[in-house]
């Protein structure tokens, strides 16, 4: 580990069996930093996640290896730090995340932090070092994406990251629809899609997926990493089987959180031609997050992602019909998805830059 500044540890976090274990306590401390820093950055609490459903995601998974460490500045837990190894053959991509409270900036924290990752990312040999940070809204100067799609403010986040080598390589639109009153406009533009999609029908489950789409479901999931605009950022293409979609299931399950698949299947073949996810916890009351979503480059032109999207939706009334409204994440220059998200009704909320270092 490299030097630290006075009265900073970073402490491995431990991760427990259960949230009520005994050895609990930094795991729960580590949650509550989170959605004390989310809601800092973006004045609301609509990412908050209690530490009962967080917790399946931390367990070990084979696809993945995690380091994770909380900040203990002058005995308080001011920070958590982590850093994800993909596991795929061959693999160079590291990513990783520094979050603190503004009361903990100004002690080089985040340096200290920065160069440890750096150093367990060159003795795992990982070459690529890739991280999300959400730039709210500011006056001043900007920085644009080499991309030619949209920008961020100069803020504190992007000057550190400038400072540690990293450079803006894409940015990402956070959206939001309002749920209430949507459902009239979702079913004429639900009207239209099917009328374009024929030759598909839609096809929804909950979790677990059934297991005459497992293998399907599995090879779309692969595909994220690939057909996605992913501007000058690298992914491993990940390995998707059946097993790998039961794990990444039991995230969700076993943390009582409620996803629905809408996919849209190729009648003559039977082809799963694209999917869409919508996930809630367990307070129904709280905001919807709309995953992933695609449509399989060879079933495109057929208005499959107003289909799929709006069928689930439209489904979503039954499942939490308190839910204010549904959060969505987009590369910026994918202008087919943002169309799409637009016309629905999905509105910006704020940016996420995507920042890239490739180490020496």
């Amino acid at each position: 580990m490299s030097t630290l500044p006075a009265g900073l540890e970073l402490r491995p976090l431990h991760i427990p069996s259960s949230i009520d274990a005994p050895d609990a306590a930094d795991f729960r401390d580590m949650v509550r930093l989170r959605n004390l820093v989310y809601a800092e950055i973006s004045g609301h609490d609509d990412s908050s996640m209690p530490a009962d459903e967080l917790l399946p995601l931390y367990q070990p998974q084979p696809e993945m290896k995690r380091y994770a460490w909380i900040a203990v500045f002058r005995g308080e837990v001011v920070g958590r730090v982590g850093l994800d190894l993909p596991q795929e053959d061959g693999a160079r991509t590291a990513f990783w995340l520094i979050e603190l409270r503004r009361s903990s900036w100004g002690h080089g924290i985040g340096r200290a932090a920065f160069a440890e990752i750096e150093c367990v990312a060159r003795d795992e040999g990982r070459t690529v070092l890739q991280s999300w940070a959400e730039h709210p809204a500011a006056e001043g100067p900007q920085l644009a994406a080499p991309t030619g799609f949209g920008a961020v403010p100069e803020d504190h986040a992007a000057r550190f990251l400038r400072a540690s080598g990293c450079t803006l390589e894409q940015i990402v639109r956070v959206s939001a629809l309002p749920l209430a009153g949507a459902r009239p406009h979702l079913e004429a533009l639900l009207a239209e899609a099917e009328a374009a999609a024929s030759g598909y029908r839609v096809v929804q489950w909950t979790l677990p997926t059934p297991e005459e789409f497992v293998d399907a479901f599995a090879w779309m999931k692969s595909r994220m990493v690939t057909d996605a605009p992913s501007a000058d950022l690298e992914f491993d293409e990940e390995v998707w089987d059946a097993g790998r979609v039961r794990r990444y299931e039991a995230g969700y399950l076993d943390a009582g959180r409620h996803m629905l698949v809408t996919a849209a299947q190729h009648v003559d073949s039977g082809e799963l031609a694209a999917f869409n996810e919508l996930v809630i916890g367990k307070d129904r009351t709280a905001a919807t997050s709309q995953e992933d979503t695609l449509v399989v480059s060879t079933h495109r032109g057929h208005r499959l992602g107003m289909l799929v999207k709006c069928a689930g939706l439209l489904a979503w009334y039954d499942v939490a019909p308190d839910s204010p409204r549904v959060l969505t994440y987009n590369a910026e220059e994918n202008r087919p998805m943002l169309s799409i998200n637009e016309r629905i009704g999905f509105r910006p909320l704020s940016y996420e830059g995507v920042w890239k270092k490739v180490l020496a």
